[in-house]
C-alpha cells in the first residue's frame, strides 16, 4: 500500500471506535480461572494444621512456613533454609529491601541516606517498576545496554567499583521486556562479582522463572545462588520471586532467597514489622500448586496462542520493516521502531489501542533512540489482540 492507502485503511479502524487496553501484563480472565479451586483446597479445621503441627490462622511463623518454602525451593532451585516468605507482592519487598537500605543501611553498613550519592545500574529495556522505586528513593540510574545473552558485563565490572554503585536490577529468565534470558557466562559474572561497596546487592528477579511457553524451547537459567556459594560471595544476591502471574496476580505469595547473613539481618528488621505473613495463603498454595508443572502448562497453552498471533500479524506486515523479539517465555514482545516509537505509540491511542507509555523501559522514561515498544499480548481475547496487532502494524507503516 502506499502512503494514501495506509492512511485510509487507518481511518476505517479510527471508524469502529475502539477502546483497547493492552498496557500491563495482566493475566486474562481465562487464566485467572485456572487457579480457582485455590479457594476450596482448605476446606476443614483439619486443613489448618501444617506438618509442622502449626495452626496457621494463628500469629508466628516469620519466615513463612515450610510446606511454602518448599514450593518456592521448587520454583528457584534454591534451598528451603535460604527462603523467606512474605505477602502478596515481591515488588513490595524489593521497595522494602530498598527502603530500610536508606535509612538502616545493610547488614551493618551505613544508611544510604547518610551518603552523598547512591547510583544504581538498570539493564535496558528494562522493567518500569524497578525503575520507578530506585526514582522514588531519589537514587541515580545508570543505563546498561542489554546484548542477546544479559547484560553489558564488561561495564558492570567497571561501574562496580564505584562504592556509591549500591545494586542493579536484573530479571535473568524472559526478560521484561525483551524476553531475553541470561547466559550461563553472565550469571557466572554476576556471581562472582567484587564490588567495592560492601552493601551492594543484585536484585535478580525471577519473575517468569517458571513461565514458559513452549514445551520445547524452555529455556534454562544457572542458578545465581549456587554459583554465588562457590565464590563465598552468596551476601551479594537476593533472589525474588512469587506466585502473582500463577494464580491470582492481587492474592498470591511472594518470597526471596539470599544467604544467612542477609537472613538474620532481613528476620531482625521483620520482626519490628510484622508477626508473620498470611499463612493460610501460603499453605493454599502449596497445596495447590503440589503439581506445579502441570498447571503452568495449562497457562503456558493460553499464553501461547496469544503471542503466536502478534508474531503472526507481524511476520505478515511488518518483516523486512522492523525487529522485535520472539521469547520462548514471559508476558512481554518488545517492537523497535527506529526513531518512531513515540509516534506509533500516539498514532495507536488515537485509533484506540492504548500501549505503554514511551520510554516506559528506560530510566526516566528517556528512550534516547526512541525506538522499544512494549507489546502486552496476556490480557486480550485473541479476536481483540489479532485486532490491536494489525492497528500496531498499520501504525508503523504508516510512520515509517
Amino acid at each position: 500500500m502506499n502512503k494514501e492507502e495506509l492512511l485510509k485503511e487507518y481511518q476505517r479502524y479510527q471508524s469502529m471506535n475502539l477502546n483497547i487496553n493492552m498496557s500491563r501484563g495482566k493475566p486474562n480472565k481465562h487464566q485467572l480461572d485456572l487457579s480457582l479451586g485455590l479457594l476450596d483446597v482448605i476446606n476443614s479445621s483439619s486443613s489448618f494444621i501444617n506438618e509442622n503441627g502449626i495452626d496457621i490462622r494463628n500469629y508466628g511463623e516469620l519466615t513463612g512456613i515450610d510446606e511454602c518454602k518448599k514450593l518456592f525451593s521448587k520454583m528457584t532451585g534454591i534451598n528451603k533454609e535460604n527462603i523467606l516468605i512474605y505477602g502478596n507482592s515481591s515488588l513490595n519487598i524489593m521497595y522494602d529491601f530498598i527502603s530500610r537500605s536508606m535509612t538502616h543501611g545493610v547488614n551493618g553498613n551505613t544508611p544510604w541516606c547518610k551518603l552523598d550519592k547512591i547510583k544504581w545500574l538498570c539493564p535496558v529495556p528494562g522493567y518500569d517498576r524497578h525503575f520507578a522505586i530506585t526514582e522514588y528513593f531519589g537514587i541515580e540510574m545508570i543505563n546498561i545496554p542489554m546484548n542477546e545473552d544479559g547484560p553489558d558485563m564488561d561495564l558492570i565490572e567497571e561501574y562496580v567499583k564505584d562504592p556509591s554503585v549500591k545494586g542493579i536490577w536484573c530479571v535473568p529468565i524472559y526478560s521484561n521486556p525483551t524476553g531475553i534470558t541470561y547466559s550461563d557466562e553472565v550469571v557466572r559474572r554476576f556471581a562472582s562479582l567484587k564490588p567495592s561497596a560492601k552493601d551492594f546487592r543484585i536484585y535478580w528477579d525471577e519473575a517468569y522463572i517458571v513461565h514458559h511457553l513452549y514445551n520445547g524451547h524452555i529455556d534454562s537459567l544457572l542458578n545465581i545462588f549456587t554459583e554465588a556459594k562457590k565464590e563465598h560471595n552468596e551476601d551479594i544476591v537476593y533472589v525474588f520471586s512469587s506466585t502473582s502471574k500463577i494464580t491470582f496476580a492481587g492474592s498470591g505469595v511472594a518470597s526471596v532467597a539470599t544467604s544467612n547473613n542477609n537472613i538474620n539481618f532481613i528476620k531482625n528488621q521483620l520482626k519490628c514489622q510484622t508477626l508473620g505473613y498470611d499463612k493460610i495463603n501460603q499453605l493454599r498454595h502449596a497445596y495447590f500448586l503440589s503439581d506445579l508443572e502441570s498447571h503452568m502448562k495449562k497457562i503456558a497453552d493460553i499464553l501461547r496462542k496469544k503471542f503466536e498471533v502478534v508474531d503472526s500479524v507481524f511476520n505478515k506486515e511488518l518483516s523486512g520493516i522492523v525487529n522485535w523479539s520472539k521469547p520462548h517465555g514471559g508476558y512481554f514482545i518488545s517492537l523497535y521502531v527506529p526513531g518512531k516509537a513515540k509516534e506509533v505509540i500516539e498514532r495507536c491511542k488515537k485509533c484506540g489501542v492504548t500501549l505503554t507509555d514511551s520510554g516506559c523501559a528506560y530510566p526516566y522514561h528517556i528512550d534516547k533512540d526512541n525506538s522499544h515498544i512494549r507489546i502486552a499480548p496476556s490480557y486480550l481475547e485473541v479476536d481483540e489482540l489479532r485486532l490491536a496487532s494489525e492497528i500496531i502494524a498499520l501504525s508503523v507503516k504508516i510512520e515509517l
